[in-house]
């Protein structure tokens, strides 16, 4: 097997998953496994403390996606960012069943980060972050998890939306005005 598959090949895997194939599930995984561990690693970097290593996020990320059932990726990029929307949900989960076990004692400080800058969150930060993207719009939501937990460039998430770069980079400014100011909101002075 090719070890860099190409576009074509996972995209027309996908296309028969989009028309029944439900074996075609398991025919992308090899071909995209490596990008999925190394997405697995950006993400449990940012997370200290976590108790899955990146093997395990991509198999838990897998399961859920077979279990979903409905898994409307189109490309190589789009079938990435869901999978890396999947492995942030796992991790957004197991964040949920640790804050409730501490309630809010000893919260570990969780890094999020892009290429252009970071922000760093606490796990109940995290939690707000969770139901902040559920508010934003589809597309905003999309290019958000894609930049910060894909580490998707302005392109990839252009050609997964079928958008220009141009308005990529309008909704991620205006996602991520949003999102900062549902998180950090300023005191009435």
């Amino acid at each position: 097997m090719d070890p860099t598959p190409s576009a074509g090949e996972v995209t027309m895997l996908l296309a028969a998953l989009q028309a029944g194939d439900r074996g075609a599930l398991d025919e992308v995984l090899p071909r995209v496994y490596d990008e999925l561990r190394s997405l697995a690693r950006s993400q449990l970097r940012r997370q200290p403390g976590a108790t899955l290593d990146a093997t395990a996020l991509v198999h838990e990320a897998y399961m859920k996606l077979a279990r979903s059932g409905t898994l409307a990726a189109v490309s190589r990029c789009h079938f990435l960012a869901i999978a890396a929307s999947a492995m942030r949900q796992i991790l957004i989960d197991r964040a949920r069943s640790a804050s409730a076990q501490k309630r809010g004692g000893g919260v570990s400080a969780v890094t999020l980060t892009d290429r252009t800058g970071g922000l760093e969150l606490r796990a109940d930060e995290l939690l707000a972050l969770d139901e902040a993207l559920a508010e934003l719009d589809p597309r905003q939501r999309f290019i958000v998890e894609g930049r910060f937990f894909a580490g998707m460039e302005e392109q990839e998430l252009a050609e997964a939306l079928g958008i220009s770069d141009r308005t990529v980079r309008r909704e991620w400014v205006k996602a991520r005005a949003w999102l900062y100011a549902r998180l950090y909101p300023q005191p009435l002075a």
